[in-house]
Parts: structure tokens; C-alpha cells; sequence
């Protein structure tokens, strides 16, 4: 199985369209036997999904993402877990573990209304999963 997660500094990135880097991982049973650090090189929500589609990505985690985007992925057969927050690799564990805390109904229907030091995804500003708008 190969997973992807929006990675930023160790971190679930939380908005997957503007996500500049992916931590792939390669896992076989219950174990990860590769990783690598994949650039976007600005590839936006559409070209994403056709990437990790060339990639063979299985998985993808993330924070905040849009519908289009969902539709992308399950349009490529990429199962997804989004509004997950914390770190990449203990994301990847509990998935593993199956004990990975996500939310099935991630929503992010507010693109050009993020304030200062929010972003889509947290749940804080109780918008992720959420049909209401963070403003």
C-alpha cells in the first residue's frame, strides 16, 4: 500500500489544494518499509489527485479539502482520510494501527475567506467537517 499525506515541517498540512509537498510512505502489512519527501511543484487542487494517481498512491491524509478535490480522488481510486491534524508519521501509525481519528464528512467550502493564522481543517474555528463557512 502506498500513502500520502500534505506534509509541511513533520506536519499534516491542512489544506490539501495548496499543499506543496506530499510524505509518501510504503507500506507492507503493518509495516513501513520506505518514505519520501514528493515536491507538488505547484500543482494545484485538480493536478493533485492526477498525481497521486501516477504515483500509485492508495491513501491519501490530510487536513481540509474541498469536494472537487474529493471527487478527483475518488474518481482515481485513492481512498481518503481528511481532517486529521498532528504529525505525519504518528498519522500514518494509527492508520496502520487502525486507530487513525478522522473525519469522514471533511468539508472546505470557504476558499479566499481564510483569516490570519486559520486554515482549513481545524477544527478549532469548528468549520472542519462543516457545511458553515469559518467568517
Amino acid at each position: 500500500m502506498k500513502i500520502a499525506v500534505t506534509y509541511e515541517n513533520g506536519e499534516v498540512f491542512q489544506h490539501f489544494g495548496h499543499t506543496e509537498q506530499f510524505k509518501i510512505f510504503e507500506v507492507d502489512g503493518k509495516n513501513i518499509v520506505d518514505t519520501q519527501i514528493v515536491d507538488t511543484n505547484g500543482s494545484g487542487h485538480g493536478a493533485l489527485a492526477g498525481m497521486l494517481a501516477s504515483l500509485r498512491i492508495d491513501t491519501l491524509i490530510c487536513g481540509g479539502i474541498g469536494a472537487g478535490a474529493q471527487n478527483a480522488l475518488a474518481e482515481a481510486g485513492i481512498q481518503l482520510y481528511g481532517g486529521v491534524s498532528g504529525t505525519v508519521d504518528e498519522a500514518v501509525n494509527a492508520l496502520i494501527s487502525g486507530t487513525l481519528e478522522y473525519n469522514p464528512d471533511v468539508h472546505c467550502n470557504h476558499h479566499g475567506h481564510h483569516g490570519e493564522g486559520h486554515a482549513c481543517g481545524e477544527n478549532k474555528h469548528g468549520c472542519a467537517g462543516s457545511e458553515d463557512s469559518c467568517h
